[in-house]
């Protein structure tokens, strides 16, 4: 299918944290997937929503009615990717949650957009209680995902089929966000999915680490934790979040690539 627009819903994953920065902004796996797009269809939009931080509801109540008024049936692709953030909260709580996710999704495709949702990565490097919880928390997200894809007519996309983005390679500094080259990867995995031009070699993994001194890695996780943990654990104290003020960085059906 040709697509005339796409719409990008969710947080800071599909905002484009933290990929290169274009134009004062993060590009991101979703404007690399609009940019194949575009190939195709001389009229083609781009409006991505997406902020950093914003939990699930905050996405179904103030992103999804923005895209509704922007849909015009299967000819607009919309991508639906949140409640991660929600998963890392203290108290979060998956019996409002998840049925929020399914709502959320019911909207969308009720409207007549062919939507795309996606599962997460459920491991992380390391063990002990954090690793086990984070592993606990979004299995059971990601059940959740494919439960509802199986009741709508969605695409979803599945983070077991690109296990190797789980190298930290693949993430920035914070070790939250993904690198230019994760966003890249991520990118070719949708368009793959969409059968659009990708690169075929998206799921090659990088070669073997070397394994780092260990006072250097020790100062390294000093650094992540003044420069990103702090700051994170003072937000939360405040009740503060880093979407707080900022909006969608394409609010509006743009044309794409984006002419100034």
């Amino acid at each position: 299918m040709i697509f005339d627009r796409f719409i990008a819903l969710g947080d800071s994953m599909t905002e484009g944290m933290t990929d290169e920065i274009i134009d004062g902004n993060f590009r991101g796996w979703a404007d690399r997937v609009a940019d194949v797009l575009a190939t195709e269809n001389s009229n083609f939009t781009y409006v991505n929503l997406a902020v950093r931080g914003k939990l699930l509801k905050q996405v179904v109540e103030d992103q999804i009615p923005k895209a509704l008024q922007f849909i015009e049936g299967k000819s607009t692709l919309v991508s639906f990717h949140a409640g991660a953030n929600d998963v890392l909260r203290p108290n979060y709580k998956p019996e409002i949650s998840l049925p929020e996710y399914e709502r959320g999704v019911k909207k969308l495709t009720d409207a007549g957009a062919t939507v795309i949702i996606f599962t997460v990565v459920d491991k992380v490097d390391g063990k002990g209680k954090t690793a086990d919880l984070w592993h606990q928390r979004f299995s059971a997200f990601n059940e959740n995902v494919r439960a509802v894809a199986k009741k709508y007519p969605v695409i979803l996309f599945e983070a077991k089929d690109a296990e190797f983005l789980n190298d930290r390679r693949f993430l920035a500094f914070d070790r939250l966000h993904m690198n230019a080259e994760g966003h890249r990867r991520l990118a070719q995995a949708v368009l793959a999915g969409l059968d659009k031009p990708h690169d075929k070699n998206w799921r090659d993994p990088l070669p073997p680490a070397k394994k780092k001194n260990k006072f250097v890695s020790s100062l390294i996780t000093t650094a992540w934790i003044i420069t990103f943990v702090l700051p994170w654990i003072w937000r939360r104290v405040r009740g503060k979040s880093s979407g707080d003020g900022r909006s969608g960085k394409f609010e509006n059906p743009t044309a794409w690539p984006k002419r100034s």
